[in-house]
């Protein structure tokens, strides 16, 4: 794991609050034109905002399994873009979880005239590639979401992954107090730079409460059909009554274990599960009682912040002056900007959840969760 220095979010947040007013928090689009991944052709890459005479932006997300790329990430990037720079020009692939493809989409990106990649690495070693290229093109990389490892980059937009882990852990903690301390870990993918400080985190507050890991995964691709699988598998092992919670490092994995504890006849409720992204259906298993906690990362200001970079870094400008500390990547110090995470619960869905616009009440409160929506005081 890379260490970081960290530091204060709030002063960021309050200092990006207009861009990402700008940009705006609708999250209607579902960037259906893009689920599909992108091709290496250059009919691969959709353009958004402008007239098409400012300069090219390539922004490069990892896959489509979890909801938050197709639905947040991009559209929001986009927006922000067009806010900051209206003739500038995205152009977006997604990988698929194929690094490869990765590689070739930003090949083919640099080669349709991109100034700027940001990047958010299916395998954070395999990117390195990635880097090394652009900036043998001199094209600069703005590391998202994802730390890219062992390469140049020119600056790095994330949250602390390790405080997720921890945030996860605490929630699972107070949960099983009063109940046998056994769990199931279902951790992320080996190739994100993020899963290993996720589990860290929550290792550091599991460990320590002397709650007893009884299964343990690490699962390829944050895979929600391999989590269930998994989670098959750990119920098959351990039995039944062989666990009281279950550590999930994402909403979509969650989904996958919860799916296998209702198959096994087991009702979720009784096993607290963690999660993170605030999906809408995360959000929902929450409302349910199905799904203990998740974790918000503040995507519209990630994005709002990724093209702050982005844009005066494809111009030719200096990077701008809203970093505020370093992340070493093992090829040097990378200019860094860290943003704080909020735990979720059924409390605090309306803000900031609602509040951001990160999520509507009618995409969380259809008909099934209405009666819970009105208990949570969500509107």
């Amino acid at each position: 794991m890379a260490t970081t220095h960290r530091w204060a979010a709030a002063v960021l947040v309050a200092g990006l609050s207009l861009g990402a007013a700008a940009c705006g928090s609708d999250n209607s689009s579902t960037g259906t034109a893009a689920s599909t991944g992108a091709s290496t052709s250059a009919a691969a890459a959709t353009t958004a905002g402008g007239s098409g005479q400012g300069v090219k932006i390539g922004l490069l997300l990892p896959e489509n399994k979890t909801a938050r790329y197709e639905n947040q990430d991009k559209p929001l990037f986009e927006k922000a873009v067009k806010a900051q720079c209206p003739d500038c020009q995205v152009l977006y692939a997604n990988a698929q979880q194929d690094p490869a493809k990765q590689q070739q989409q930003a090949e083919q990106m640099i080669t349709n005239g991109a100034k700027a990649l940001v990047i958010d690495a299916v395998d954070v070693q395999a990117a390195g590639a990635i880097a090394n290229n652009a900036k043998a093109h001199k094209v600069p990389v703005v590391s998202y979401a994802r730390l890219i490892a062992g390469a140049p980059l020119d600056a790095y937009v994330s949250i602390d992954p390790y405080k997720v882990g921890v945030q996860q852990g605490k929630a699972l903690v107070a949960a099983l107090k009063g109940k046998p301390q056994t769990i199931v870990m279902i951790n992320g993918s080996p190739t994100d730079s993020n899963a290993a400080p996720y589990k860290k985190g929550a290792h550091s507050v599991i460990d320590k409460a002397g709650i007893k890991v009884v299964k343990e995964y690490d699962t390829p691709d944050w895979s929600p059909d391999k989590a269930q699988t998994e989670m098959e598998q750990a119920i098959t092992g351990a039995g039944k009554n062989g666990f009281s919670g279950v550590y999930s490092a994402n909403d979509g994995m969650a989904g996958g274990a919860i799916a296998a504890m209702k198959s096994a006849g087991i009702a979720p409720a009784s096993r607290p599960t963690t999660g993170q992204d605030a999906e809408v259906a995360g959000l929902q298993r929450i409302l349910a009682g199905d799904q203990l906690m998740t974790v918000y990362q503040p995507i519209p200001q990630i994005a709002a912040t990724a093209a702050k970079l982005a844009v005066p870094l494809a111009q030719g400008q200096p990077l701008p002056a809203i970093t505020t500390g370093t992340t070493d990547n093992g090829a040097g110090k990378v200019p860094s900007v860290l943003l704080d995470t909020v735990a979720i619960t059924k409390d605090n869905i309306q803000n900031p959840i609602i509040s951001d616009g990160f999520a509507t009440a009618a995409q969380i409160c259809t008909k099934a969760y209405q009666k819970a929506c009105t208990a949570a005081g969500i509107r």
